[in-house]
Formats: structure tokens, C-alpha cells, sequence
């Protein structure tokens, strides 16, 4: 097995050329041509994202999670509160923005937990994930095509709809795990 190494600089993919195909209000898909390491040319179907925020919100020993319908899988998805950054967002205050416009909770202690990337193999997206605590309820004020309903699981509850397919985005099962983590150790962390 090699060592480790933060890069790797020659398996490097180097663009030749970029074909936009599509500009939308969230995301855009572009087409890159790409020399591959050993000189070749292939194709890459990038989508771009501005990127987002995602919150722990615990109250209570309980997780805040919001359900709303999800037009993408057809179905209703019980999520921690999220949203897409705003051009030039600082995500720290995106991520209080969202907690507030979701569940009307303001937190007095917010913290980075990890940032991670979606669906590295086709898209840039970043999801920056946040332990939001000492909270103080308030009045929600979500998009105006965003209808929410606010649910309060504890720690076994939230596991459970993991297990029942309740739960099934990756950045709420990411927030389950690094609270069930929390709880077996002591620490949130990732």
C-alpha cells in the first residue's frame, strides 16, 4: 500500500476546455474536456453549486429537524435545517441564517463541525455542517416555496428513522452519527 499523501499531483486532470450547458437559479452543468494523466483527452459533466450550510440544532437533548417535501426523491425527507450560500456568504452566518428561517430558533453557540463535498465524481458541491446550541425558540420565516414542518427527535428516535429510511439525505445522517458520537465519547467531532 502507497503512503499517504494530501495530493497527488499525477493522477492531476488538466481542462482543455469548458461547454456551459445550463445556467439555473441553484446550479449550472457544464461539459469539461479533460487531458487525462497518461495524454489522453475524456469528458466530465461538472455541476456547479454555490454550496450550503447544514445545522445540528440540539434543544433540550433533542435534534430540531425540519420535513418538507423533496421533488427530487418524490417524497416527504425529515432533514436538519439547510440551505444553499448566498454570492459571498460567510457560511457561519448563513448556517444562524437558516436555523432562524426554518425553525425560528436562534442559538447563542454555533460551531463548525466539518465541511464536506456531496457527490465529488460530478459535482462541486459543499455542504459546511454546524452544531448549533443554547438555542432560543423564535418565529420561523421560510422561503416563500418552502413549506416546513418542525420535528424534535432525541437521539434514539433520530437512529431509528435512519433505520426506517425516514432519514436518508446524507448530511442528516452525517449530524446523526456525529451526535450519536457525542454521546459514546463525550466530544462532537468528525
Amino acid at each position: 500500500m502507497k503512503e499517504f499523501a494530501n495530493s497527488n499531483t499525477k493522477l492531476d486532470e488538466v481542462t482543455v476546455s469548458t461547454r456551459p450547458i445550463f445556467e439555473g437559479k441553484v446550479i449550472s452543468l457544464q461539459i469539461d474536456t479533460v487531458q487525462l494523466p497518461d495524454g489522453s483527452t475524456a469528458s466530465r459533466e461538472i455541476v456547479k453549486h454555490p454550496g450550503a450550510v447544514a445545522v445540528l440544532a440540539i434543544y433540550d437533548d433533542k435534534m430540531i429537524l425540519v420535513d418538507q417535501f423533496r421533488q427530487a426523491m418524490g417524497r416527504c425527507e425529515l432533514e436538519i435545517p439547510a440551505g444553499k450560500l448566498e454570492k459571498g456568504e460567510d457560511p457561519l452566518e448563513a448556517a444562524k441564517r437558516e436555523l432562524q428561517e426554518e425553525t425560528g430558533y436562534a442559538c447563542r453557540n454555533i460551531k463548525h463541525l466539518h465541511s464536506f463535498y456531496t457527490s465529488p465524481g460530478f459535482a462541486d458541491e459543499i455542504i459546511h455542517l454546524y452544531l448549533a446550541e443554547e438555542l432560543r425558540s423564535g418565529e420561523a420565516a421560510p422561503d416563500e416555496d418552502e413549506f416546513l414542518e418542525l420535528y424534535e427527535l432525541t437521539l434514539a428516535e433520530a437512529e431509528e428513522a435512519v433505520a426506517l429510511g425516514r432519514i436518508r439525505d446524507a448530511k442528516t445522517i452525517m449530524a446523526v452519527y456525529a451526535w450519536k458520537l457525542k454521546h459514546a465519547t463525550g466530544v462532537f467531532g468528525l
